[in-house]
């Protein structure tokens, strides 16, 4: 053979190559979350798919996520259905190049994404750095036909199908299902969510719809109509975080009642003077929650319990809390202590609108120091709610409702709101809490002290 007809340095000429499948597996999600649940494909077997593509959106422990694929060509495979919870690290699509030129690009894109994976990049899981244009979630898509399912692998090494993700070791633990006794579909050999789920399903037959989301099967013998609904994604993260809340923090909390006549008056003439701000109740009280966190430090705080030690922060990174279609997120406006109330005002709004959408990532729910809990938005007047662990104190405000109240030597109707604040009885002890407690109240009650202390 000639020197032209074997190329150069044995590489085989671009008309020649043959192009394996490339498998672009779940990458790193960040926040040490290992897995996430398939909600929607956003692709099928056959379809051309181009860089930074969304194929996917997954549902992590704390977000909605879209996942995009740093290589393009045709899928030739989809790994798992969805419903089904997949680990990171294990394949999402294949995907074949159509030609030569975009095998390159397509092995570059991919070592990219290898890069920024190992060195733990935030672009991992949006553009990988190719893109700085993100597409919304909630675009019309075609729904993609379920994947076939990998041949059934009889056991491991060890003679047990393997089960990898901690969910579905849990939900077949919580149901009776013997796992050994299932035939696996996943790839190697993997039981599978779907495989207990069908394994549930024929122990007890449902007895009424699931279309809710809701799932009426349960271990044998159990009462007909009984309802369990699945604890995962969002939900299961706050039960877990609750739950460590309880067990950890020695919580206490105080409560005063005030007048917020001023307050809604000052919200009122805000609003007329520069309607385009929209500052809102929430904004106003982020304010006096930022400015009662300088006069008192120690609480924007949070335990090292490994070093026993106190670690109060410099800057307020303020959560509040959000309900939500998927449950109660708690979304943070970072470096809150440098914001305005109107930069405030638009940051709070852009963070509710984004939790609502699910298009929070978990950055966006993590890192908080301090958390303001509106709840009387829920029409109630009080609570004791439960401390957004690590953090040291939530402000609680109840619904600001006409009351009789004392005001300048007469019962008058007056606007009265209670705050109730629960603090970490191992960071300050009561006098810093009801000091807290006290300058809020009077901010609320005369909004002008916040003019003297910000």
């Amino acid at each position: 053979m000639s020197a032209a007809n074997r190329g150069v340095r044995g590489v085989v000429p671009p008309q020649e190559t043959r192009v394996s499948p490339t498998v672009f597996k779940l990458p790193d999600l960040g926040e040490g979350l290992t897995e996430a649940e398939i909600l929607e494909w956003k692709v099928s077997v056959g379809d051309t798919v181009t860089v930074d593509q969304i194929i996917v959106e997954v549902e992590t422990a704390k977000a909605a996520v879209d996942v995009p694929i740093p290589v393009a060509g045709t899928v030739t495979e989809l790994y798992a259905k969805a419903g089904t919870v997949v680990d990171v690290g294990s394949p999402l699509i294949a995907v074949t190049a159509r030609s030569h030129a975009t095998a390159g690009a397509e092995n570059a894109a991919a070592e990219q994404y290898r890069e920024e994976e190992r060195a733990g990049s935030g672009n991992v899981l949006v553009g990988y750095g190719t893109s700085a244009n993100r597409r919304s979630r909630r675009r019309a898509a075609k729904p993609a036909p379920e994947p076939a399912a990998a041949p059934a692998a009889t056991a491991s090494r060890h003679g047990v199908p393997r089960v990898i993700s901690p969910v579905v070791r849990r939900l077949a633990k919580d149901n009776g299902i013997d796992v050994a006794a299932l035939a696996p579909t996943g790839p190697g050999g993997v039981i599978l969510r779907r495989d207990v789920e069908e394994a549930i399903a024929q122990a007890a037959p449902a007895t009424s719809p699931t279309s809710t989301g809701l799932t009426t099967t349960g271990p044998a013998g159990e009462e007909a109509g009984v309802v369990r609904v699945p604890l995962k994604g969002v939900r299961r993260t706050m039960a877990d975080k609750l739950s460590r809340s309880r067990r950890e923090i020695p919580d206490a909390t105080t409560w005063v009642d005030v007048d917020a006549t001023r307050l809604v008056k000052l919200k009122n003439k805000i609003a007329h003077a520069d309607p385009e701000a929209r500052v809102g109740m929430l904004a106003l009280l982020a304010a006096v929650c930022v400015t009662g966190l300088r006069r008192f430090p120690e609480l924007n705080a949070y335990v090292d319990t490994e070093r026993q030690e106190i670690v109060r922060l410099p800057h307020v990174h303020l959560g509040f809390a959000a309900q939500t279609d998927r449950g109660l997120v708690v979304p943070v406006v970072r470096d809150a202590h440098a914001m305005t109330p109107a930069e405030l005002a638009a940051a709070l709004r852009e963070r509710t609108e984004a939790a609502r959408e699910g298009r929070l990532s978990p950055s966006d729910l993590t890192g908080g120091t301090f958390t303001l809990n509106n709840y009387g938005v829920f029409g109630v007047d009080g609570s004791t709610p439960i401390i957004n662990h690590p953090e040291a104190a939530m402000l609680g405000v109840g619904r600001i409702t006409d009351k009789p109240w004392a005001h300048k030597g007469k019962v008058r109707l007056r606007k009265v709101t209670q705050l109730s604040f629960t603090f970490d009885h191992r960071v300050c002890d009561g006098g810093v809490a009801g000091g807290f407690l006290r300058f809020v109240a009077d901010c609320v009650e005369r909004p002008e002290v916040l003019v003297t202390h910000r």
